[in-house]
């Protein structure tokens, strides 16, 4: 692994004039680290909950931090497996016993307030990054591989195939920077926000980074496009720019591959209508991405009410929460969570500002 002296990725952030934080917009910065967090939160009880009748009978209505119960009836885990190759690729260490078996909830071991893995590793990243000064591939990959294969280092039972995948390339024996798969999972884009938040006095800069962290887990045309997504939206708002006014610009020119539904036309219609009748509540960007766009346009100046709703809607609300708090956050301020979601977060985001 590369010292930060030799990184060329410090030594271009260094170089840009610009580059790194600065006191422009905090609220606005810090809003949407704090969001991703608070999104996801307060998803996780009722994560992959398809049947919307029993994520209401088990939690009721979802409007604060609540702690996952057992069984979970859309549970996929019974027909879910990994077996590690080598000690490599060992990244389910005691949670293994549960994949298998029915009615496990993916989260069942993490408290009220707690973050999934997926924001963790983006705690991880953060971390990463105040170490180093800057944001480095290879310190990140290192961090990342170590608490992969560390036992507990979390608490999480459900590790996405993603994860599964690059480390059944790494323990194959290829490089961390080439273990990166074929991707279509909104969640893969939240890894973006820290280093977008953390350049975005840079534009240019924090795209390019933003979209080779991106690429070094989930590769592929679908990605790509979410990726691209996400830098058009976040990067504007964080300068000032309305939330609603660049997503409705973004529909209008149809230059994503994502955004080909009439969005706009459907603000009049119930939540429930657009997301899971005509776009799925699944975890896939075709209908991911553009269900987190209606979202955050139906409620860009109502950040409490989008995310009671986006996890309400079930699905995997944990990863379009966590977009659509980065995008409220940045589009509102960090004063803008209630102060109990605040003070429940776990984990709350190191200060990247």
């Amino acid at each position: 692994m590369k010292s930060p002296a030799d990184s060329p990725v410090l030594m271009s952030a260094a170089a840009e004039p610009g580059a790194g934080p600065s006191p422009d917009n905090p609220s606005r910065r810090k809003g949407a680290l704090l969001g991703m967090f608070i999104g996801d939160a307060l998803a996780m009880p009722v994560h992959w909950y398809y049947d919307r009748g029993a994520l209401a009978r088990d939690y009721g209505r979802v409007a604060g931090y609540l702690a996952p119960k057992n069984p979970h009836p859309d549970s996929i885990l019974w027909r879910s497996s990994y077996t590690p190759v080598n000690e490599r690729a060992d990244i389910l260490h005691d949670q293994a016993r549960f994949w298998g078996r029915p009615g496990v909830h993916y989260h069942q071991f993490l408290r009220a307030g707690e973050n999934t893995l997926n924001l963790k590793l983006c705690n991880l990243l953060i971390k990463t990054m105040q170490a180093r000064g800057g944001y480095d591939a290879d310190a990140y990959l290192s961090e990342y591989i170590a608490f992969m294969t560390t036992p507990g280092s979390h608490r999480d039972t459900y590790v996405e195939e993603y994860h599964r995948r690059f480390f059944a390339n790494y323990a194959s024996g290829k490089p961390p920077t080439a273990c990166g798969v074929n991707e279509k999972h909104i969640s893969g884009v939240i890894g973006m926000i820290p280093l977008i938040v953390y350049y975005a006095q840079d534009p240019d800069l924090a795209r390019r980074l933003a979209m080779a962290h991106l690429g070094l887990t989930h590769l592929g045309s679908r990605m790509a496009a979410a990726g691209e997504f996400l830098a058009d939206v976040l990067l504007p708002v964080l300068s000032g720019e309305s939330l609603f006014d660049v997503i409705a610009r973004k529909v209008r020119r149809q230059d994503n591959p994502l955004l080909g539904h009439p969005l706009m036309r459907w603000l009049a219609d119930p939540d429930e209508t657009v997301v899971g009748r005509r776009l799925s509540t699944a975890c896939y960007v075709e209908d991911a991405l553009p269900a987190t766009a209606y979202l955050a346009l139906k409620y860009h100046d109502k950040v409490e009410r989008g995310l009671v709703a986006n996890t309400r809607l079930g699905g995997d609300n944990a990863g379009r929460g966590a977009v659509l708090g980065a995008l409220l956050g940045a589009a509102n301020g960090h004063g803008s969570f209630p102060e109990s979601w605040i003070r429940g977060l776990r984990h709350p985001p190191p200060d990247l500002i």
